[in-house]
């Protein structure tokens, strides 16, 4: 996907839960100038608690559901057959419709012989927006009770700007979510930690990513801890590891109270300028 030269969508990605993710992707979007900044993580979205963001403003994410009118349907199970996640019943005398296994594709509208099906728009969450310092915020809300987060996710990602730095969070795992989020990025930033459970869903992810085909390189945060299993497999497998963020009580202190540490911790600022040079050289040496 092209942007063009002054466009970038770098996303920020970890197997493991609790690495440190959020953390550098606020961060990275409070050290550059004019910056996007996107929470894909919609079912338990974070980004905003280290950003406070007044002023926000909201609007439905919808998807659309199959609605039979039982007047016209002749109970045929041509829509039922046609539905491969079994979101539609259809007895003797009348027809179930299944709203949260349903996958929004339309065919049993097109395939129905009677024209006795329409889609009507159903709510599954919302996008908010707002602008805290020079970053332009938006993030996800998956409503409590719907099981599939992509489509809040397409609509989060369908506020990425043109000619702008654009800075993804993606949820933590290796699952359909963070495809959908990873998909089109420039770049990936792969956040870890140095424990064997850090490396290991690290290695999970690495493989996924190499198989959608987007560059990426590793931030190791609290690196002062655990071992040095991780930095030996990254050089090992010469994968860069762009940056590695100590295991700080400065910065523990600053996260606790919902700061982000490069607002006092000015010399990380000025590493996270440095690293995102280093992106968008080899995302432009790509192009």
């Amino acid at each position: 996907m092209d942007h063009g030269r002054d466009s970038l969508i770098v996303t920020i990605a970890s197997g493991k839960g609790g690495t440190g993710k959020t953390t550098v992707a606020v961060n990275l979007a409070l050290s550059l100038n004019h910056t996007y900044l996107f929470d894909c993580d919609v079912e338990e979205p974070n980004v905003h608690t280290l950003l406070h963001p007044r002023n926000v403003t909201s609007e439905e994410v919808t998807v659309l559901t199959p609605e039979v009118d039982h007047n016209l349907c002749t109970f045929c199970r041509k829509c039922s057959e046609f539905c491969q996640f079994n979101a539609i019943f259809v007895g003797k005398t009348n027809v179930l419709v299944y709203d949260k296994i349903c996958h929004s594709c339309g065919g049993c509208a097109l395939i129905c012989p009677e024209s006795a099906i329409r889609e009507r728009a159903r709510t599954v969450g919302s996008i908010k927006s707002s602008k805290v310092d020079d970053v332009s915020l938006v993030y996800g809300e998956l409503n409590i009770g719907e099981p599939m987060a992509v489509p809040v996710i397409k609509a989060v990602k369908a506020h990425i700007v043109n000619n702008a730095i654009n800075i993804l969070d993606a949820p933590p795992g290796t699952s359909c979510t963070v495809i959908e989020t990873v998909q089109e990025s420039d770049y990936v930033v792969l956040v870890t930690e140095p424990t064997p459970f850090g490396l290991h869903d690290l290695m999970m992810t690495i493989d996924v990513v190499n198989r959608i085909g987007v560059p990426y390189g590793v931030v190791i945060n609290r690196s002062t801890i655990g071992n040095d299993n991780t930095a030996k497999f990254l050089k090992e497998k010469r994968i860069p590891i762009l940056m590695e963020i100590p295991f700080e009580k400065r910065i523990a202190k600053l996260y606790s109270r919902g700061i982000p540490f490069v607002k006092e911790l000015t010399e990380y600022r000025e590493k996270l300028q440095e690293m995102m040079k280093s992106i968008q050289e080899i995302v432009n040496n790509d192009k």
